[in-house]
């Protein structure tokens, strides 16, 4: 038997709460064009979606989003960067470290409501501070109502992307949706969830008979898989690049758009491996236009700091999976710019 704990007030009274200013709402709105743009090919730009595995407070996501604003005026002719501000974290064994969404209180227990306020006002606060707007996690696809109005990108997870609702969800927001390949690898499966995405559906939502439209601008990322074994095996080669892109042609998906996500399982989760599977793929769009014509950009994970800690506390650096260090991560941006 589950037990109520908590009544969790209307997405509406959080936005009353934490408006966005006009200057805000603009600035969005111009960001979500040029995302948009890049997934469509209007745009020669690269999308790089880069931050830590895990925005698990506000001081060091702060400090690394105005470090990445600063380095942005230096990049901003060829890369849109978008700052990762993953509130909440997926946990194959279901605990664990499970994000900012499950804010404590005080007596440190755990309070949704405190945390849906918490994530809204680090998003607001990355937003006055950078004039970035930023990516998060579709994990919770009923909670997306409560942060709609800030976020330029979603992002529905290996673990997540066969699931129904999330599908559903995705073909209803305005902005574009990376959809990864599922744990598994399945490029099949993949590609059923982008259709879905871009379909018009009817479905309940937050006990509400709901109907969208679809979204043109869902797309494929490519995290790796994982085998039988436990093994971690990369996808952002050539061949599967180049036999995803032949499929998404034999599927009449709109937008053909593919992002290579350099850490999880395409790195076997090495940190470092991120910057050799950046400049692997920048030499594939050198060589073959059809390769260059549909990789749109990167996920990177980094932070201020290199590596994730134990049980140390390091400002910066993450608590979750290993991430880059602030000095690699710089070069590595300036390197794909040069390339583009």
């Amino acid at each position: 038997m589950l037990e109520k704990q908590n009544f969790i007030p209307e997405p509406e009274e959080f936005i009353e709460e934490q408006p966005l200013t006009p200057a805000l709402q603009e600035m969005k709105k111009l960001r979500d064009e040029g995302i948009k743009d890049i997934i469509a090919g209007r745009s020669d730009k690269m999308l790089i979606v880069i931050g830590p595995c895990s925005a698990h407070e506000p001081a060091p996501t702060l400090e690394y989003i105005s470090r990445l604003a600063k380095l942005n005026e230096k990049v901003k002719d060829k890369l849109m960067l978008v700052p990762r501000i993953y509130t909440n974290k997926p946990r194959t064994k279901g605990v664990g470290y499970k994000g900012m969404f499950l804010q404590p209180d005080p007596e440190g227990r755990a309070d949704i409501v405190r945390g849906i306020r918490s994530i809204r006002a680090l998003h607001l606060e990355a937003m006055k501070e950078s004039g970035l707007t930023a990516a998060d996690e579709m994990l919770y696809p009923e909670n997306t109502a409560y942060l709609e109005d800030l976020l330029s990108y979603y992002t529905v997870g290996a673990r997540s992307v066969e699931d129904q609702l999330h599908r559903q969800v995705a073909s209803g927001i305005d902005v574009p949706v990376g959809m990864k390949n599922p744990m598994s690898g399945n490029i099949l499966a993949l590609l059923d969830s982008i259709f879905a995405a871009q379909s018009a559906q009817i479905f309940k939502y937050r006990n509400y008979q709901v109907r969208s439209e679809g979204n043109p601008y869902a797309h494929a990322i490519l995290r790796g898989r994982v085998d039988s074994a436990g093994i971690d095996v990369p996808n952002y080669h050539y061949e599967t690049v180049m036999y995803l892109a032949e499929q998404y042609e034999n599927s009449h998906l709109k937008n053909p758009a593919v992002m290579i996500d350099c850490n999880h399982s395409n790195s076997g989760k090495k940190f470092k491996q991120q910057i050799r599977i950046a400049q692997e793929v920048m030499q594939n769009r050198k060589y073959d236009g059809a390769f260059k014509k549909i990789v749109k950009g990167f996920m990177i994970e980094s932070f201020l700091e290199e590596g994730n800690q134990e049980h140390d506390d390091i400002f910066g650096r993450s608590i979750t999976d290993p991430c880059l260090g602030w000095e690699d991560t710089e070069r590595l941006l300036l390197n794909i710019a040069e390339q583009v």
